[in-house]
């Protein structure tokens, strides 16, 4: 028989498989999943799948029926407090006799943390807190940020040589890196609000910008495009999906080109210029938070990565190394802008390294 502790963790973290299912389908709320155990085995579970629809414990509990009474709820974020467009998840654990609730995480809300646990104190739960908290945090760390900061989390993902070019002279970039890290971006599209890439990604490449397969997902397609130079006919125009395509144009921006976006379905955001030309990244980032954006996956190019990178706003790094050289002075660096001096470079901790197939992969974080 598992110790109490062990028996926590295995079912927490069978409560985070679910969450994960939710995804990129959540915003702007997070992932959440919940486990339902009486004993020693599964009686309900679920996980929240969209914004205004039932949350995790209520799909649990709905699965588990008259099962609920007695059980122990394993969440992995504190239960709701407040009605939203949902009721409260503390007051439908009561109403089902749950026993015992254990948390992951508290609520990132300053305004709700602990609310949810003392109201289940009050009424006579058994509550704990902290089981599998590492994990649960990583998890939510975009909607954290969002509710404190009002901007997304922003994942920085570039695929290049060893010597760290991500196309030759002639542009080509197809494929530099193996079948084993485009699964890996196609996951991360998943788990995404927001692609974000260059006008001159749109132009070169034509991508679709969705993961596949979508089940379900239709993230944003943002497109950093200071001068309206995306096509009509690019895919991010004309796949039926237009709708959740974004396109950020400068002030100097053509109206004329704006208004062919908007007349393909897309939003179109007029955002700052910097003193360089290029469109102000901070500027763009309040506007996705005011979307509701969580988590957003930057695709390149280079310069769009320098501009991440210059306005100290990409929260991680996902960088794929190929083991392949193409030298020269005329292949595309990784990231744009003017360079810096050593003693200014960026500092960054890596987290994680891995072999995706034959390439390399790398997370790092801001030091």
């Amino acid at each position: 028989m598992l110790a109490s502790g062990t028996a926590d963790s295995a079912w927490m973290a069978r409560a985070l498989a679910l969450a994960r299912r939710g995804e990129g389908l959540t915003r702007p709320n997070p992932p959440v999943g919940a486990v339902l155990v009486r004993g020693g085995r599964v009686v309900g579970e679920g996980w929240h799948r969209r914004a205004g629809g039932p949350h995790a414990e209520v799909f649990a509990l709905r699965a588990a029926g008259s099962s609920a009474r007695g059980a122990t709820a394993y969440v992995t974020l504190e239960p709701c407090s407040t009605h939203g467009r949902t009721p409260p998840c503390t007051e439908a654990l009561i109403g089902a006799g749950v026993a015992r609730v254990v948390a992951a995480v508290r609520d990132p809300n300053p305004l709700h943390a602990g609310r949810g646990l003392r109201r289940l104190r009050a009424a006579g739960v058994e509550v704990a807190c902290g089981v599998c908290g590492a994990e649960a945090g990583a998890l939510i760390e975009p909607f954290a940020q969002w509710i404190l900061r009002r901007e997304p989390w922003v994942v920085l993902k570039l695929a290049m040589t060893l010597d760290g070019r991500i196309a030759d002279a002639d542009g080509a970039s197809r494929w530099i890196t193996g079948a084993g890290a485009r699964a890996i971006v196609q996951a991360e599209r998943a788990r995404s609000d927001a692609i974000l890439v260059g006008a001159g990604t749109v132009v070169r490449d034509n991508p679709s910008l969705l993961p596949r397969p979508t089940r379900g997902r239709r993230p944003w397609r943002v497109i950093l495009d200071p001068r309206g130079r995306t096509p009509v006919a690019s895919k991010v125009l004309c796949d039926g999906a237009a709708a959740q395509t974004l396109i950020a144009v400068g002030p100097d921006c053509d109206p004329a080109r704006a208004m062919a976006f908007l007349r393909r379905g897309a939003s179109v955001a007029v955002i700052d210029s910097q003193a360089d030309g290029r469109l102000s990244i901070r500027a763009l980032l309040d506007h996705l938070g005011r979307l509701g954006i969580l988590r957003v996956l930057c695709e390149g190019g280079a310069e769009v990565a320098a501009s991440l990178l210059d306005a100290r706003a990409a929260d991680e790094l996902l960088f794929f190394y190929a083991p392949r050289i193409l030298g020269g002075r005329s292949a595309v660096p990784a990231v744009g802008g003017a360079g810096r001096r050593l003693d200014a470079a960026l500092g960054y901790r890596i987290t994680e390294t891995w072999m995706a197939g034959g390439d390399v992969a790398v997370r790092a974080r801001p030091e």
